[in-house]
C-alpha cells in the first residue's frame, strides 16, 4: 500500500476556524420576535348585524319546520286511510250466498208449530222443502224466493 501524507498549511487552519465561528454564530441566534397581527376593530352595528342575520335564519327555520309539519299531516292521514282499507279488507267478510230454501224451511218450521197435534198437515211444505233443496244440490239458483 501507498504511504500517504496529510499537510496542514495555516490557511486550512484559519479556514476551519472561520468555519467554526459560522456555525457558532448560526446556533446562537436570537430567535426572531413574533408579528402580532392586529385586527382592526368591526363597527358597533356589526353586532346588529349578526342578530338580524340570526333573526333570518329563525324565520327561515320556522318556514322549513312549518312545511314539514303539513307533510307530516299529511302523511298521517294517508296512512291512517291506508290502514283502514287493509283492516276492513282484512276483517270483511267475503260474499256468502244466503242458504238456499230459506223460505220453504220456515214455512216448515211455522208448520209444525201450528199443527202440533197433527203434523200429517205438514207434508205439502214437507215436499216444496224437498224440492228446493233437490234443485238446490243439482246447482240451481236459492229457490227461496223463486217459489
Amino acid at each position: 500500500m501507498g504511504d500517504y501524507t496529510i499537510r496542514i498549511s495555516t490557511s486550512l487552519i484559519e479556514q476551519l476556524a472561520r468555519d467554526d465561528e459560522k456555525q457558532v454564530k448560526r446556533r446562537t441566534r436570537k430567535p426572531r420576535p413574533k408579528k402580532v397581527v392586529e385586527q382592526p376593530e368591526e363597527p358597533q352595528d356589526n353586532g346588529r348585524e349578526v342578530v338580524e342575520a340570526i333573526r333570518a335564519v329563525v324565520a327561515e327555520s320556522e318556514k322549513v319546520l312549518e312545511k314539514l309539519q303539513k307533510k307530516e299531516a299529511a302523511m298521517r292521514e294517508e296512512l291512517t286511510k291506508r290502514a283502514k282499507e287493509l283492516h276492513d279488507k282484512e276483517f270483511k267478510l267475503p260474499y256468502q250466498n244466503p242458504s238456499p230454501c230459506t223460505d220453504e224451511r220456515a214455512g216448515c218450521a211455522e208448520c209444525y208449530r201450528s199443527n202440533v197435534q197433527d203434523p200429517l198437515k205438514c207434508a205439502e211444505a214437507v215436499k216444496r222443502f224437498e224440492a228446493c233443496v233437490r234443485m238446490a244440490r243439482r246447482g240451481g239458483a236459492t229457490m227461496g224466493a223463486a217459489q
